[in-house]
């Protein structure tokens, strides 16, 4: 397991020296998991050319030694002061460019870390991590499909309380619990069980409403195993469904088989979301489908690369991203079908095991 981290952080080194920066202050906790495997709430890193410093309060002193093994634990007295006393090591070790995350650190956070650094010069270095982060490792793959298992049975559970009377939240509960029992440390975000007219909001927050005959549900669940995360969406009718519902249902199926068709090494993302989005753009329901095609999984549920209009970024093997095209209507409800793929050189990889059926199923 330690290699997985040395081989993180020499290639981290290796893009330092392209951006000509000798210490790179990392402080989103994804990122910290992700070079160090330190998986606490309150933890700065510090990668210099032949040095890795994690800094944290006494909280986290016997974690960061169990879990940060080639990293040297620097002790700071609260987590408010950890990015000065980041400065003052790098001023210490003699780092004169120190890069820091611009997108990440507010501007009392990045003044914070300049009285640290003293003489240093602070450059932006946004994205190295992330970038990284993008392009999953085999092992990676695995976790994120162990995570896709567990996210199945969760889903398996909910489906099985499709009735009329149900609410939301108790379903979304019930679905979480097996999904935990079986062994998820966690669910990778908020699950979504939207139901009738609340099936329209493409982010719906999971209510006390009570599902009705005829109502459209759309299940939006994901788990997380060993720091990895899941994510997949599926749609059901309850008891009966209208003629319109099975329309969109048709329409936005076809439009995901496009989309993950279209999923391969070297293609623009962009290219990817006008496979799925012409597909509803021909039905008429193109403004009912607002949202980007996909985004990226893995430690965190929405990363890169993303999938959407005029993204010129291409896709790259070990890449591993969602294709959920929507359809989104006030009077009907919404549709919405997603599942979760690794993008490999001749096409995409299905991780996600659940049926994703050409009809609407109705339950």
């Amino acid at each position: 397991m330690r290699e997985r981290y040395r081989d993180r952080l020499a290639k981290l080194r290796g893009r330092m020296r392209e951006a000509e920066v000798e210490g790179l202050v990392v402080s989103t906790p994804a990122n910290v998991f992700y070079l160090s495997g330190f998986r606490g709430s309150s933890g700065v890193l510090l990668v210099g050319s032949d040095r890795a410093v994690l800094l944290s309060d006494f909280r986290y002193r016997l974690q960061a030694r169990e879990q940060a093994l080639d990293f040297e634990f620097l002790e700071v007295e609260s987590a408010s002061g950890g990015l000065a006393a980041v400065g003052r090591a790098a001023s210490e070790a003699g780092i004169a460019r120190v890069g820091y995350d611009a997108a990440h650190l507010s501007c009392n956070q990045k003044d914070e870390l300049a009285r640290g650094a003293c003489a240093a010069e602070l450059v932006p270095a946004s994205g190295m991590v992330e970038e990284l982060r993008s392009v999953k490792s085999q092992e990676e793959v695995e976790l994120i499909r162990a995570a896709a298992a567990l996210a199945d049975c969760g889903l398996s559970r909910i489906v099985s309380l499709l009735k009329p009377g149900a609410r939301e939240r108790e379903i979304a509960l019930e679905g979480e619990f097996l999904m935990r029992r079986e062994g998820a440390e966690a669910a990778a975000f908020d699950f979504i069980v939207a139901s009738g007219p609340r099936s329209a909001l493409p982010h719906a927050e999971t209510s006390d409403r009570e599902l009705q005959a005829g109502d459209l549900v759309v299940i939006d669940i994901g788990a997380r195993a060993e720091g990895y995360c899941s994510d997949m969406t599926r749609t059901f009718a309850i008891k009966t469904a209208s003629t319109e519902a099975e329309g969109i249902y048709s329409i936005v199926y076809r439009a995901q088989r496009a989309g993950v068709a279209a999923v391969r090494a070297g293609v623009r993302c962009g290219e990817v979301d006008s496979a799925a989005r012409k597909i509803i753009e021909e039905a008429g329901y193109g403004e009912a489908f607002g949202h980007g095609l996909g985004h990226g999984v893995g430690i965190e549920v929405h990363e890169a690369p993303r999938l959407g209009r005029g993204e010129e970024r291409e896709l790259a093997c070990g890449n591993v991203v969602t294709v959920e095209p929507g359809i989104y209507l006030e009077q009907v409800g919404g549709v919405r079908l997603e599942d979760l793929l690794v993008v490999g050189a001749d096409g995409a990889e299905r991780l996600t095991d659940s049926d994703l059926p050409p009809e609407l199923p109705v339950v």
